[in-house]
């Protein structure tokens, strides 16, 4: 399952990828927020954490302002692997060697065509494993 979530900040990018995936008749939910009134990234980013760790299988897709507050609280969970990415090889690399489960972008400094195209990247790539399987068990400190 692929999950969204975002702040005010990044309310219309994540409504932009919503029509994205329901073009490309991907399954997602959308964990909020609803709308662009001001709201707090914290909130959405532990609600997709949680959501994302529910299954080895789910993904989520982050977005605030500037991408970093989502990110940092993202990454606050142990299992959470949430990377920004700015460009495609961002997006892509951030899954073939980082196995990152969440993809985060900048609501506010992200162009919607980068946003899908940079989406798509993380969704189809699968993580390269070996030499990178040993650095993601050293990101891990709190087993």
């Amino acid at each position: 399952m692929i999950y969204l979530a975002s702040d005010h900040a990044g309310f219309e990018l994540k409504s932009s990828l919503a029509k994205f995936l329901r073009e490309q008749k991907i399954e997602f939910t959308d964990l909020g927020c609803d709308s662009p009134e001001r709201c707090d990234y914290p909130d959405f980013g532990h609600k997709l954490a949680k959501k994302v760790l529910e299954n080895s299988e789910n993904r989520g897709i982050g977005i605030c302002g500037s991408g970093l507050g989502i990110s940092m609280t993202l990454n606050r969970h142990a299992g959470i692997r949430a990377a920004r990415a700015v460009n495609l090889d961002d997006a892509e690399l951030a899954r073939r060697h980082n196995d990152a489960n969440i993809l985060v972008l900048a609501g506010r400094t992200t162009d919607e065509k980068l946003a899908e195209e940079m989406l798509a990247k993380f969704l189809a790539t699968e993580f390269e494993g070996g030499r990178h399987s040993d650095r993601i068990e050293k990101i891990e400190i709190n087993k």
